[in-house]
């Protein structure tokens, strides 16, 4: 089959080994594999949790149809339309742990448009409803909101009852976006009184969560913004792994501050948070309620071409490609 590969020289697409599903996996002839930030380490040859290294395929989620099934698989059968998060996935075939695949709804949505969600939703109800905490009638802030995750983290506060949410993006093109996911202000965090901002929308109280996936660079911002009580979960990193941090301020404001990331996590930790998000947000997802913009698709074999354009950060929304 045709895969995109890490090499000493870059992702190049080659032929490899159709892979086999062991018995609790599942094989799927995939038709549409999404980017994430995630695979722009593992294609510069940097390993991301258990995956990584020459000789890689890339890709961590993906839709298409059911090829074949372990032999302990129950509920999934060949020539299934799925959805799935997993390993490979910028390949004409790849395997996924039998908890980690997903129906494509009923209606008509394509394999490019399933491709874009599975990663967004599971990170992103697992920070926002599992570790988050969200309550109706509280106030939401979503750091990276213009990223795939932060989007979806905007629509799950909203169907989840929150009262206002504000995201953050330092583009202005973008932040003109964010309403149409789920903002009611958007914010950039390059300007020096953003935690003033955010401090006004909420009368002075501020925001009951932050979910953050910038760190370092707004890490003493956040807690300036955040309620007493308050509660911050870190996604990511994308602003620097390192930060000064006002402990404090943390201490007086009594906030919660937890990390979050699948790279540690077990085969059931994360069948776990597969499951809650289905129980949860399965009906939004049929109905069309919880999307994500599609910014450009990619033949597998433009795959160099995908990344860049990944890497140059001029996208809005998922990137895919299609095999």
């Amino acid at each position: 089959m045709k895969a995109a590969v890490v090499t000493e020289s870059g992702v190049r697409v080659a032929e490899v080994p159709t892979p086999r599903p062991k018995p609790e996996e599942v094989l799927v002839r995939v038709r549409a594999a999404s980017l994430n930030r995630a695979d722009l380490a593992v294609a510069a040859g940097q390993s991301h949790g258990r995956v990584g290294g020459v000789g890689t395929v890339v890709g961590m989620e993906f839709a298409g149809e059911v090829a074949e099934v372990g032999t302990a698989v129950r509920g999934i059968r060949p020539g299934d339309r799925v959805m799935a998060s997993g390993a490979g996935g910028y390949a004409e075939y790849a395997v996924a742990d039998m908890g980690r695949v997903l129906p494509i709804p009923d209606r008509n949505m394509s394999e490019v448009e399933a491709a874009t969600l599975p990663v967004a939703l599971q990170t992103m109800h697992d920070a926002v409803v599992t570790n988050g905490r969200l309550a109706p009638g509280e106030a939401v802030l979503v750091q990276g909101a213009s990223s795939g995750v932060g989007l979806m983290a905007m629509q799950i506060a909203k169907l989840k009852g929150a009262r206002l949410v504000i995201g953050s993006s330092t583009s202005a093109a973008r932040r003109a976006k964010l309403g149409e996911y789920g903002a009611d202000l958007a914010i950039d965090t390059k300007a020096a009184d953003w935690p003033e901002r955010v401090l006004e929308a909420t009368g002075g109280k501020g925001v009951e969560l932050v979910v953050d996936q910038i760190s370092g660079s707004v890490a003493n911002g956040n807690l300036q913004a955040a309620a007493i009580l308050g509660r911050i979960v870190n996604v990511g990193r994308l602003g620097g792994a390192r930060g000064e941090f006002d402990f404090d301020l943390h201490a007086l404001r009594r906030i919660s501050y937890v990390g979050v990331t699948f790279r540690t996590r077990s085969v059931e930790e994360v069948r776990e948070i597969v499951r809650r998000m289905r129980a949860d947000l399965w009906e939004a997802v049929e109905a069309g309620t919880l999307r994500l913009p599609l910014d450009r698709t990619f033949p597998l074999d433009e795959v160099a071409e995908a990344l860049a354009r990944m890497r140059a950060n001029e996208h809005f929304g998922k990137i895919v490609l299609t095999a």
